[in-house]
Formats: structure tokens, sequence, C-alpha cells
């Protein structure tokens, strides 16, 4: 048996300006035109950051590169903001310490998990 070549896309830039506090894994969603985009590799995480927004988390100034593809629909832009997918338990939580500790919610890495849904690493960090 062959096994598949997982892809990962790191965010470099946060492991070396914040200190991982506590690590998690949220799924994300997203269009289909951005899924083969993130496929071929046009995905930039430097910039981006996480908030906790009315009960939800958002991932904000996640590049995705859409040149090429089909924009099927009206709201598709490079830089949207995205929703990720947790638990009300797990929100809570991280609320709690992003608003006690004054910490920061930064995503990791992109990876495809073995089923091929697409996750993110997130960290809540303290910056150096």
């Amino acid at each position: 048996m062959s096994k598949k070549k997982i892809k990962t896309f790191q965010n470099r830039k946060a492991r070396f300006n914040y200190e991982t506090i506590q690590k998690l894994e949220a799924g994300i969603v997203l269009f289909g035109n951005e899924i083969r985009s993130i496929r071929d590799g046009k995905v930039v995480l430097d910039n981006s950051y996480a908030i906790v927004k009315k009960g939800e988390v958002w991932i904000l100034n996640l590049y995705v590169d859409l040149k090429g593809y089909k924009k099927t629909f009206d709201n598709s832009d490079n830089i949207r903001p995205k929703k990720l997918l947790l638990k009300k338990k797990q929100i809570e939580k991280i609320s709690h310490s992003l608003r006690s500790n004054n910490y920061t919610l930064i995503p990791l890495d992109l990876h495809f998990n073995s089923k091929g849904f697409l996750k993110v690493d997130l960290s809540i960090s303290k910056g150096r």
C-alpha cells in the first residue's frame, strides 16, 4: 500500500513571533473554489489571526488565491473571513483565556486529515 503525502501549509512567522500556550484543531468552512485553490498550494497564512465574535470563531486575513477558478459565488473574495468549526465549550474556554490573560489566537498550519477534510491547527499564544 502506498501512503498519500499529506499537504501542510505552515505559518512560520507565528512560531517565531509568538510563544505557544495551548494548541487545538478546528475545521474550517470554505467554498469549493477555495478548497481547489488550497489543494494546489495557493494559500498564505503569514498575517492571519483568529477572533471570537458572537460565540463563533472566525479566521481573518487568510489569503486564498482564486485566480484561474470560476467564481460561482457572489461573495468570493481572496481574504474574506472564514468560520472555524469548534464546540461551544471549546469556544467558551478560548474566549475566557483570550479575555483574561490577554492572549492571541493564531493559526499555525493548515492540513488535510486522513479523511480528506481541511483542518486548522490553532494556538493560544502570547507575544514575545
